[in-house]
């Protein structure tokens, strides 16, 4: 009724045309949103992005060193001569953010701040690891390292993050895992030992049998008469 009474007037004809043209926009920009999706999927058209991945939480215990892990993807081939690595920190007490590493072709530590001569490469670029160590780590290290990787035309993708804690002394989890493998350790030594000594005894058993065996062959032998 309501399209029939525009109809139905000149003004009306307007509006509806009116109406009209917004719809035809969204109908054709649905579809070419629908064609880029396709070709996308199909690989005709190549998607670029750097996928970046971290270890997430690290916990470490004041005065140790730690690896905070960074890896990434890339859907362009790895450059070296291109490929840029970047590492910040932000603290958990108020404070600005200040950079931690930089990688172009070879490593580039900081030359001042917390980090000076704290911070190493600990990373693969072809094997597409981006890690780096920090040593003797301290309470002022608490807080969120961020790793951004660029491999042009690959520049675009999520920054990973990894929140460092650190503690006095180790958690109890981790204790557990030390006690288990040092115990399974003395264990392993132990089990070995007991195999050795009943060897050594074994042969010592058979090497006495066969001396006490020995007189008594050389009396039965009648070519020793």
């Amino acid at each position: 009724m309501l399209f029939a009474g525009l109809l139905g007037t000149p003004q009306g004809s307007g509006q509806l045309g009116r109406l009209r043209t917004p719809f035809l926009m969204c109908v054709k920009r649905f579809y070419i949103l629908v064609l880029f999706s396709g070709l996308a999927a199909s690989g005709v058209l190549p998607v670029s992005g750097m996928r970046v991945y971290t270890s997430g939480e690290v916990e470490a215990v004041n005065g140790t060193d730690v690896r905070p892990k960074c890896t990434f993807q890339s859907s362009s081939p790895i450059t070296p001569a291109t490929l840029t690595v970047s590492w910040s920190f932000r603290p958990l007490e108020p404070g600005r953010e200040e950079p931690v590493f930089y990688y172009h072709e070879r490593p580039y530590p900081p030359p001042e701040g917390r980090f000076h001569k704290r911070a190493a490469w600990a990373g693969d670029i072809m094997g597409r690891d981006a890690s780096i160590v920090v040593r003797e780590v301290k309470f002022t290290y608490n807080g969120t390292f961020s790793c951004q990787v660029k491999n042009p035309p690959d520049v675009h993708g999520n920054m990973g993050e990894v929140k460092l804690t650190v503690v006095t002394t180790a958690s109890f989890s981790e204790i557990v895992i030390l006690a288990v493998a040092i115990g399974g350790a003395i264990m392993l030594m132990v089990i070995l030992l007991v195999i050795i000594m009943s060897i050594k005894r074994c042969l010592k058993k058979r090497q006495e049998e066969w001396l006490e065996e020995l007189p008594r062959r050389e009396r039965k032998d009648p070519t020793l008469w």
